[in-house]
């Protein structure tokens, strides 16, 4: 949520904002209008009650029968048209605080402008693709010779887009988790496991309702949803608190199983794992003061680098362009080389949020003790997600006769095996 003040006071700055992010401006006139009734009916409504606290304390006082009646008449009608207005005043701010959620963050003056993902910038690239004496197989016909992949016990299950992991297959994935987990914890992050499901604030907090709700799996019956991302349950862990002194910064790190229910065209990433419903992730979750959150940033693509580097894949980091922020102020991607799919795929998007998520979650700090209260600036990315770093992994580590080498790295977590077929 973006601070109403900035509106009021700099309305040309945001528009221009929203203007580079490919967003319609006259939402901030929307939003202006609804603040100047809000404000008037406000004003208004408190000189009434205030008119009638006066009125009430004279009545009290008042001797003369008749006249005491005629006041009594005149503040039942007076009370009638503050009922009246307060109806008025909470319909307004209904819309008020609707139209303010809708509001995207704005980009950071640093951000390249572009219209769609084709613009964003690759910054740089690590490591050299692998050069093999032998056409390299994409992971579906890898994971299925190998049975450690299982689709169309996946479908039955479940339907399209699932899978089942199956034998070394799960046990990889597990091996995954369980090392990132542990990289990051050396990193300083601390461990977290939240819950699975959250409520509907949760989702608002960090932006994910009202505008993306199309993409969340509900719970029927229940103000519960599946999370996207863990980030939603860790960002809204300190939500409407306010942290005391020498708090921050808060590192935490989670894994969760991941929902989205994203509209997939059909001819579209319709084989293997890249774009599936349900899959598994390593969150990593930043709370930090502002002046420090853009060096933060810099610090979270490392920690997310650090996964990329010891599983010795290559990688490229791109900088996202205004129109493929999400709800950030700055974004990068990490991206890994999967050859037999011929195609950079994401593996983690660390963005900073600035005080975006927190006003919408009520998360603040004070820098000294008796200070006045500060929003935090909160910062998350993928370290990594899965189960695309299990593509990279088959299609990079896999051999003439189809099986695959497992990354070093790997290897005290899968029982010292260091090959899967």
């Amino acid at each position: 949520m973006l601070d109403i003040r900035l509106i009021r006071e700099q309305p040309a700055f945001v528009r221009n904002g929203m203007m580079r992010r490919g967003d319609d401006p006259a939402q901030v006139d929307a939003v202006l209008a609804a603040d100047e009734r809000r404000r008037e009916l406000l004003h208004e409504v408190e000189a009434l009650k205030a008119t009638r606290n006066a009125v009430s304390k004279e009545i009290g006082k008042m001797k003369e029968a008749t006249a005491r009646e005629a006041k009594i008449a005149e503040m039942r009608q007076l009370g009638d048209r503050i009922t009246e207005l307060d109806a008025q005043t909470s319909a307004v701010e209904a819309e008020f605080e609707q139209l303010m959620l809708l509001l995207p963050n704005l980009p950071d003056e640093r951000v390249p402008v572009g219209t769609s993902e084709a613009e964003n910038i690759v910054l740089r690239t690590e490591g050299t693709p692998r050069s093999f004496d032998f056409a390299p197989k994409p992971h579906w016909e890898l994971g299925e010779a190998l049975g450690i992949i299982d689709f169309e016990r996946g479908v039955k299950l479940a339907g399209s887009r699932f899978f089942v992991l199956k034998g070394a297959g799960s046990r990889l994935q597990r091996a995954l988790i369980n090392w990132m987990i542990d990289v990051h914890v050396g990193q300083g992050y601390s461990e977290i496991t939240p819950p699975f499901v959250v409520k509907e604030a949760m989702l608002v907090g960090t932006g994910n309702l009202p505008k993306f709700g199309d993409n969340l799996f509900r719970i029927e019956g229940a103000d519960l949803t599946l999370i996207p991302t863990a980030e939603v349950p860790v960002t809204n862990l300190y939500r409407e608190e306010i942290l005391e002194p020498g708090s921050l910064p808060i590192d935490h790190v989670a894994y969760t199983p991941c929902w989205r229910n994203e509209q997939m065209s059909g001819g579209r990433d319709v084989r293997g794992i890249k774009r599936v419903y349900q899959f598994d992730k390593v969150e990593m979750v930043k709370f930090v003061e502002p002046q420090t959150s853009y060096a933060a940033l810099m610090t979270l693509i490392d920690n997310a680098e650090d996964i990329c580097r010891a599983l010795q894949i290559p990688y490229r980091l791109l900088q996202l362009c205004t129109a493929d922020l999400g709800t950030a102020v700055m974004k990068y991607d990490l991206e890994m080389w999967a050859p037999g799919v011929a195609e950079w795929l994401e593996v983690s998007s660390c963005g900073n949020f600035g005080d975006y998520q927190a006003r919408r979650a009520g998360i603040r700090y004070r820098p000294a003790h008796g200070a006045r209260p500060e929003y935090v600036h909160t910062l998350n990315g993928s370290g990594l997600a899965l189960p695309r770093v299990i593509i990279a992994i088959l299609e990079n580590y896999q051999e003439a006769d189809g099986s695959i080498v497992v990354p070093e790295v790997l290897r005290p977590y899968m029982g010292g095996i260091k090959s899967i077929g």
